[in-house]
């Protein structure tokens, strides 16, 4: 390595640009490569907690459609006719023997 590329990986390493008359340029733009850096951490975690939302959401979702489906067959065979006679069997009904009769009901035009 010649010796003008071993000073300025020197004075690169000392920290100098940092400290010379010319380093309030230096300065602003080390500040605004931090803070660009600040926003692309922050941003990532937001990300990251956003992610973790959507599968805690997706979970729960889950759940619920398995406790819609559980109660939809519930509802299923409360509505069959052989658990209503049994439900109603104990308050003394009874399917009926003879089949129900229709009634019609004419009206007369005077």
């Amino acid at each position: 390595m010649s010796n003008g590329k071993k000073n300025i990986v020197y004075n690169l390493l000392r920290g100098s640009f940092l400290t010379d008359e010319s380093s309030f340029k230096n300065w602003r733009i080390l500040t605004f490569v931090v803070l660009l850096l600040l926003m692309m951490i922050y941003s990532a975690h937001s990300a990251d907690a956003k992610v973790v939302q959507i599968a805690e959401l997706n979970k729960k979702k889950r759940e619920l459609r398995d406790e819609d489906v559980d109660t939809s067959i519930l509802l299923m065979k409360m509505k069959l006719e052989s658990s209503i006679r049994d439900r109603v069997k104990s308050k003394g009904l009874y399917p009926a023997k003879t089949p129900p009769q229709k009634i019609k009901v004419t009206y007369n035009k005077e």
